[in-house]
């Protein structure tokens, strides 16, 4: 027996239901940041296993490929609950995975984060700054946020670096899920106007 295609009602259920959205694709000089999709499914699962990578993320330790799909689950998830969420960040001269950047704010964040992982061989290009400042223009623009943070864990050098190089106003250290993390702030550029 053949089983018969499936057809979605989805006034059946409500509107919302089967309701899709638009996650949009910003591009810098070298750079586009567009969904995760299951063509980055491979370099993000081993990104998330990379012990380096995952040292200051999170629990700190790597992911295997069945928790790093809940991971890109999730990140896609959030663009629905929030309306913004993390891109795939891909070179844009050859379609590259080169990482994943954006804003979260899940239950429990202080605030609305700008985070940023690279896959090992794509950092030092300066991609994770590249990216960011995309993301941070998405935030005032598009978003009219009034501040973003970053939490970046102690130890984490190459981080605090990039937070700097994107303005963040170093505001405080806190203990943030089991570690002391340090919080940088941005501001939009015309924040002192009214």
């Amino acid at each position: 027996m053949v089983a018969e295609p499936v057809h979605l009602d989805p006034g059946a259920c409500g509107t919302d239901r089967y309701l899709m959205i638009d996650i949009p694709i910003l591009e810098t000089q070298r750079l586009r940041l567009t969904a995760l999709a299951d063509r980055h499914f491979d370099d993000y699962a081993a990104m998330l296993a990379d012990a380096e990578s995952t040292r200051f993320v999170g629990s700190g330790v790597p992911l295997d490929r069945m928790n790093a799909w809940r991971s890109m689950a999730m990140l896609l998830g959030h663009w629905r609950l929030r309306g913004f969420g993390m891109w795939a960040v891909e070179r844009r001269e050859d379609d590259v995975f080169v990482g994943r950047v954006g804003l979260m704010y899940p239950e429990g964040w202080p605030s609305v984060e700008l985070g940023w992982m690279l896959r090992p061989e794509q950092r030092g290009h300066g991609y994770a700054t590249e990216a960011s400042l995309a993301t941070l223009q998405f935030a005032w623009q598009q978003l009219r946020l009034k501040r973003v943070i970053s939490l970046v864990r102690d130890g984490n050098e190459a981080s605090d670096r990039v937070a700097k190089r994107l303005g963040g106003e170093f505001v405080e250290s806190i203990d943030f899920h089991g570690g002391p993390t340090h919080v940088f702030a941005y501001y939009p550029p015309n924040r002192g106007e009214a």
